[in-house]
């Protein structure tokens, strides 16, 4: 392990007492000129081995700046903080340290009570910045999350996108704020006792503005992806990338204060070396915790169903503290009515759903017809905060290709039982920004590139994508500006119905999440029973409650039953000596539904579930 990698960024230019340090890898250049654009003047570099590096008091913060290779070739740093003119245009030096933090005494949340919520910078508010989301955090206190997700801020080609098209991994965008705009906004969300998740990007490196094979191989040929050649992660030359890569890791960790990291797509990530790159990034993030004493998470994406990802690596695993679960969203999704093409084929409903809540995977080692393979392997032995479940997030609304929400979808009474189902689930619960008020805007795919060629793969693209999806509406124009104007969110909904009341009632689940047994993300309590005729599910959650010394410690027992037929239904609730009590029910005329349960019920007595319903008792007083 490289020690100092965890004191500073090395790469880049990086600012120290004996003034500016820059340094680029670049095995096969013949010499390299930094050529500061502001106040001309160009600077050689000395090879120092496959790098190349100078420290001079010539550059100083704010100064433009780019490296010029052999002599001819222009191109921005690989590790820039700052491109205010975009992917293309020259890179800013910025000194991160100078930046005033106030959150010394910040201690994270245990992963255990995360609740989080995901949100895209350019779409959030009408500001589309970081500072637009800095004057909504009150709001998102008040809801009741403790953690934003915010979508990929690494520069991408233009103001608009979705994050996933980034090409200068260490630069923030400049249209959001550039890197003091995102120093500033954790800042103020920890103030307010909010936790930061980064996603990041590291399966691949967007087309347009991607120059980073013009310093090294950066990507190899022995592997190929959903996006071309793969980041070269195990051949020749791969230790400077999978350094590069790991400097950015720390970074955001050490020099952004960010507190979780969610890693997108990392079954993509192709390394077949001895110690696999996620692994060394965990290694060297356990690291940094001990050195700083702040805690950090390390969240993937993943499709595989592979639980090696998740095991530690005392286990042999990747040390991943959780991932997202797209199968209990896809089974939820079934259930509540969805369609049943593309990868919904392989859901059958209510059945899987009932899985889901138990196993996690609803594939784990079984056969999955569209992959036309087995997949997936048992959960056994990981805790429930390892998954994140959620009824919506912005790849399974903007993936569609009108871009619709479940509001637009389904009924306002079955966007409470989701909600319901998910908050109720043994996992972390995530929402997708809007839909605690019902947002009618459609979440759709936008980008604003500036080469018509790529413009006009991507439209094609994704023709491509929805020809499992019927319809007969044309695909929205990813690169169309109003395509991006249609996807911001309307916060006016919040003074209107029924999406005040909508607002209402998650503010009602999130506190009830945090005040019950349904805080506790226990995998090992949970027992379900599924009616798939009458499509009825009841979910058991139990947890020991520590009352004060010398008294007897109590078990909690809380039912959560849900109804996703259309028709009422009469469930009986378990034996229990005393009353049931009721701690939740979307169908009560204060949520806008038709009629509200008894709040206290003897044990096995009977309650009618209203059709779309989510009913929750607790047998605690």
């Amino acid at each position: 392990m490289n020690q100092a990698l965890l004191n500073h960024r090395m790469l880049g230019v990086t600012f120290g007492p004996d003034g500016a340090t820059a340094r680029v890898w670049a095995p096969f250049a013949q010499n390299i000129l930094l050529r500061r654009c502001n106040r001309p003047l160009d600077i050689p570099l000395q090879q120092d081995g496959a790098y190349w590096c100078t420290t001079t008091a010539q550059l100083q913060p704010g100064d433009t700046y780019k490296f010029i290779l052999n002599d001819s070739i222009e191109r921005p740093d690989p590790a820039s903080l700052f491109q205010p003119e975009g992917v293309h245009g020259s890179s800013v030096a910025v000194d991160t340290r100078t930046f005033a933090w106030t959150d010394a005494d910040w201690p994270n949340f245990p992963l255990d009570d995360y609740l989080i919520y995901e949100l895209h910078t350019g779409t959030f508010s009408s500001e589309g910045t970081f500072a637009g989301i800095e004057n909504r955090l009150d709001y998102l206190v008040e809801l009741g999350i403790n953690a934003i997700e915010i979508m990929p801020v690494a520069q991408f080609p233009g103001s608009r996108n979705w994050g996933y098209d980034g090409v200068l991994p260490f630069a923030v965008q400049n249209s959001y704020g550039g890197a003091e705009g995102l120093q500033k906004l954790v800042d103020a969300c920890h103030k307010r006792g909010l936790a930061v998740v980064l996603d990041v990007v590291y399966n691949h490196i967007g087309p347009e503005g991607n120059y980073l094979e013009d310093f090294g191989p950066y990507f190899t040929a022995k592997h190929l992806t959903p996006w071309g050649n793969a980041i070269n992660f195990d051949d020749d030359y791969s230790d400077s990338v999978r350094r590069y890569f790991i400097e950015n890791v720390l970074m955001w960790f050490r020099d952004f204060h960010i507190d979780a990291l969610r890693l997108d797509a990392v079954h993509a990530i192709c390394d077949a070396s001895e110690t696999h790159i996620l692994r060394e990034i965990k290694q060297y993030v356990d690291a940094l915790m001990a050195q700083t004493g702040r805690q950090h998470y390390l969240i993937v994406e993943l499709d595989q169903n592979e639980t090696q990802f998740i095991q530690p690596l005392v286990n042999n695993g990747y040390g991943m503290d959780a991932q997202w679960n797209d199968e209990f969203h896809h089974a939820l999704r079934v259930t509540a009515g969805g369609e049943r093409n593309g990868y919904y084929a392989d859901y059958d409903g209510i059945h899987h759903l009932a899985k889901s809540y138990t196993d996690a995977y609803v594939y784990d080692g079984t056969y999955m017809p569209r992959r036309a393979r087995i997949v997936g392997k048992s959960t056994a032995g990981h805790a429930g905060r390892q998954f994140v479940v959620f009824s919506q997030n912005h790849d399974q609304i903007g993936n569609r290709m009108l871009g619709e929400r479940p509001s637009q979808l389904v009924s306002l009474e079955m966007q409470k039982l989701m909600a319901g189902a998910v908050m109720s689930s043994p996992y972390l619960p995530m929402l997708f920004m809007g839909e605690e008020w019902g947002e009618l805007n459609p979440f759709l795919y936008f980008v604003s590139h500036s080469d018509p060629s790529l413009v006009e793969a991507v439209r094609q693209g994704r023709k491509k994508e929805f020809a499992d999806f019927q319809s007969d509406f044309e695909t929205p124009d990813p690169q169309d500006e109003r395509t991006f104007e249609r996807s911001k969110l309307q916060w006016e909904r919040l003074t209107q119905e029924p999406h005040q009341t909508l607002f209402r009632y998650y503010q009602t689940l999130l506190a009830l999440r945090k005040s019950s047994s349904l805080r506790h993300p226990d995998r090992e309590s949970v027992a379900v029973v599924v009616d798939e005729v009458r499509q009825t599910l009841t979910l058991f959650r139990q947890h020991k409650k520590l009352d004060e010394p010398g008294t007897t410690d109590r078990s909690e027992t809380v039912v959560c039953l849900m109804n996703f037929s259309r028709e009422g239904q009469s469930l009986t609730l378990p034996a229990h000596d005393g009353q049931w009590h009721k701690l939740l029910d979307s169908a009560d005329p204060q949520w806008h539904g038709p009629m509200a349960a008894p709040g206290q019920v003897a044990g096995n007595g009977a309650v009618v579930l209203q059709p779309e319903s989510i009913l929750i008792y607790t047998n605690c007083e």
